[in-house]
């Protein structure tokens, strides 16, 4: 028999936190010859969860003038790559955010509806072998390609079914060093419980796109099925791993992924309460969430969503939640999209105001940096 844990619905228990907005002296795009940005004033992130009691957050604006910013993975120097679906374009965004520069264009990709340039992931073995990972729409399938900056993108795994919507996307290196990559069930319901498919699953493989050791399956890349559509992958600091999911109509989910386990669509939205699935830790209303970027500081999971134009703070305490979700920076910058742990253990969250469902203002898309504090569990007792 699987195991139950209870969860948190809705935010009817959450506490609205404040959130203070720094204005950031930042360029939009790349500087022009000769200007020299001065960084902006970033607060300093705790380390771990130093306070007990929920979790709270400060957003400070670090760039501008983005086109619909999908992924963003951290270089060795605190830089990050940042993905555009609609344009194509990786951009090189400075460890401070003051200077945006273009990096290259994935030709290859073919922008439409939900699909295009999506995950980027930077090879834990970076200094040394100089690999990005991308996941992208073609005319065909949806891919995962390596490359070199500035180089031609060398796919790993083709054949990943396609849709307007429901393409997945999200890549990530786990802290066993293997590539993970979330993909969505294109729109085709069936596909999510086939295991012959790569369509709504978590895929776990090599840096050449092999099965990686110790996957569930025979010969296979999958690592989780069941699912709807993934957009957010991130691991606390026991290894656990957790994914943020689009429902349909009624619940979206923060799952806590464990190899060979099905998360039940399209049987189950939500809570199933049948033992040949696997719940979800926490739902939310779709029109409270849609979250698509996940990150972790400290013990606190960051989910990043679209609908909701909120982020949501989730204490974490052994694979579950210790206190009700709390609900932050509402309505304050729009739709949020990716999401990212930086080098310094802040976080870094995109709006996706561009993206045909949003009202942009004349910055956006922006990147928003986020100092998360308190989420300690001391003295709270779990539910």
């Amino acid at each position: 028999m699987l195991r139950r844990r209870r969860l948190h619905r809705g935010p009817h228990l959450a506490i609205l936190l404040a959130a203070a907005l720094v204005a950031a002296g930042c360029a939009l795009g790349p500087p022009d010859d000769g200007e020299v940005a001065s960084p902006p004033n970033l607060p300093p992130p705790t380390s771990g969860s130093v306070a007990d009691g929920p979790p709270s957050v400060v957003a400070t604006v670090i760039t501008q003038g983005l086109s619909v910013p999908w992924g963003i993975a951290f270089l060795p120097d605190g830089s990050a790559l940042v993905t555009e679906r609609d344009t194509k374009r990786i951009v090189r965004v400075s460890a401070d955010g003051a200077t945006v520069t273009p990096v290259q264009t994935i030709d290859e990709a073919q922008p439409g509806g939900e699909g295009g340039l999506l995950g980027i992931a930077v090879s834990p073995d970076y200094d040394t072998d100089g690999l990005i990972f991308i996941y992208y729409t073609t005319a065909t399938d949806n891919r995962i390609a390596r490359l070199t900056l500035g180089g031609p993108p060398e796919p790993i795994v083709t054949g990943i079914p396609k849709a307007s919507n429901h393409n997945g996307g999200r890549l990530a290196f786990g802290p066993d060093g293997y590539l993970y990559a979330s993909t969505g069930d294109a729109g085709r319901r069936e596909l999510s419980q086939d295991l012959g498919t790569t369509a709504g699953k978590i895929l776990r493989m090599t840096k050449d796109g092999q099965p990686a050791p110790g996957n569930p399956f025979p010969d296979s890349l999958v690592w989780s099925y069941g699912h709807r559509n993934v957009q957010g992958l991130a691991w606390d600091s026991e290894d656990r791993m957790y994914a943020t999911e689009f429902g349909q109509n009624t619940w979206d989910e923060i799952n806590l992924i464990e190899p060979g386990r099905n998360y039940g669509w399209p049987e189950v939205e939500g809570i199933g309460g049948r033992d040949e699935y696997t719940d979800p830790i926490q739902v939310w209303p779709t029109s409270e969430s849609s979250c698509s970027g996940a990150a972790i500081a400290g013990d606190v999971l960051v989910a990043a969503c679209l609908r909701g134009n909120r982020v949501w703070l989730l204490a974490l305490a052994d694979g579950a939640l210790a206190s009700p979700p709390v609900a932050a920076l509402v309505g304050q910058y729009g739709r949020l999209r990716a999401a990212a742990t930086a080098p310094d253990g802040s976080i870094w969250v995109s709006t996706s105001n561009r993206d045909g469902r949003g009202q942009p203002t004349e910055d956006d898309d922006r990147i928003l940096r986020l100092v998360v504090s308190g989420g300690g569990t001391a003295g709270i007792s779990l539910l």
